[in-house]
């Protein structure tokens, strides 16, 4: 039997109409014959909701607290559009994710999928039925709820996907694929109707919500091909899949993080004050991005260590800080109001051009530019927050349109 997996994010699936429309859709791929597992997210600002009902507990829950209580938004999703495919006359049925047989390893709310054991998911797929996944979770080796950090929806739809052999991947959301920059930022955007799996990753670390990082690492270590789709507005379609070096010239995108976070610190010749601070942030299971460090060789100077952190989907992350200012004094520094832009495209570290020429642009256009950092595929500039929708305007204008 010939499967396909869909996944249906949280403005898909936001109200009962939608939810049923939906149903539709499923059971017409269904009725052409193929095998369906449907991965779908929480309803709408329910995961947000969920958070801010925690905030209200506490100012720092625990993590292992949080898997508990945001993996519910998933599950009222399936279950519904299992009631509104049966009512279709499509035989559905709702599985969690530790149902479904996805097993991660002990982070709670970033968790990485280690293993799909997809049985259970494939039993009912021989009993012909439709089978509705709550995306977003699994189960840890410790037998404990996890859930796969903002996005892991997409993870969860991929991993199934490989695990299942499927014939492809659709990925279902509020927007027609992939753009060279935010369309509600900027008018000028440009449709993507493909995009490697290294510059989709790119994309997603830098901040672009159509996909979640992981999710695109297991595309490209399985072969699996994506189609990133509107749900209500069928038409164009973003398909990511693996393009060969060269293919893809000049930059292909600007994408943008909003708030960011720089942390610096600076410690004594020879100090373990750097290692200190990363099994602090491990502990709390905070990841770090941007790394540059710098070690004295001598007494005389400090040696210095910075990165960069998306904090905004951090819970407790102000007591964190504290923490850290209580332990570190005056050795640690964070930089706030800051945002991350980044031109993605292939090659972008082969000479130094497009980093001059950016640099020029940004000079002209009075953009202070707090930060660099390269890969083969991206080059980010920290800048000031009140200047990041200028920053992405300039690049975009300056690379993608063709204009200064």
């Amino acid at each position: 039997m010939k499967v396909i997996v869909q996944k249906y994010g949280g403005s898909s699936v936001a109200d009962p109409e939608k939810i049923k429309k939906i149903a539709g859709m499923v059971a017409a791929v269904k009725k052409e014959g193929y095998g369906v597992a449907v991965v779908v997210s929480a309803m709408g600002k329910t995961t947000n909701s969920l958070i801010e009902l925690a905030g209200s507990i506490s100012s720092d829950p625990p993590k292992r607290e949080m898997d508990m209580l945001l993996s519910t938004g998933e599950r009222i999703t399936m279950s519904l559009l299992c009631m509104a495919l049966n009512d279709l006359g499509v035989d559905a049925i709702s599985l969690t994710g530790s149902q479904s047989g996805i097993i991660t390893n002990d982070r709670h709310n970033d968790a990485r999928v280690i293993e799909v054991r997809p049985i259970r998911v494939q039993d009912e797929m021989a009993k012909g039925k439709v089978v509705v996944i709550g995306g977003f979770q699994g189960v840890s080796y410790k037998r404990d709820i996890t859930t796969l950090g903002r996005g892991g929806s997409d993870t969860s739809a991929v991993a199934l996907a490989a695990a299942l052999n499927a014939e492809r991947c659709e990925i279902y959301s509020d927007v027609d694929g992939v753009y060279s920059a935010d369309p509600s930022l900027i008018k000028e955007a440009k449709h993507l109707p493909e995009i490697s799996y290294q510059q989709m990753q790119e994309m997603s670390t830098a901040g672009a919500k159509v996909l979640n990082a992981q999710a695109v690492q297991f595309a490209k270590e399985s072969g699996i091909v994506i189609y990133a789709r509107s749900t209500f507005k069928p038409g164009n379609e973003t398909v990511i899949k693996t393009i060969l070096p060269g293919t893809s010239k000049g930059i292909t995108g600007v994408v943008h993080e909003k708030d960011v976070v720089r942390v610096i610190l600076s410690y004594e010749y020879q100090n373990s004050g750097f290692y200190e601070l990363l099994k602090v942030l491990e502990e709390k299971q905070i990841s770090i991005k941007e790394l540059n460090v710098v070690e004295a060789e001598n007494e005389t100077v400090k040696s210095k260590a910075s990165f960069v952190i998306s904090y905004k989907n951090i819970y407790g992350w102000e007591n964190l800080r504290e923490k850290l200012e209580e332990k570190f004094k005056d050795k640690i520094e964070f930089n706030y109001n800051l945002s991350a832009v980044s031109l993605i495209g292939e090659g972008l570290n082969r000479d130094n051009e497009v980093l001059i020429k950016s640099m020029d642009l940004l000079n002209k256009g009075k953009i202070k530019v707090s930060g660099i950092s390269t890969t083969s595929y991206r080059l980010s500039f920290l800048v000031a927050k009140n200047n990041m929708e200028s920053c992405v305007t300039l690049l975009h204008r300056k690379w993608i349109e063709g204009r200064e």
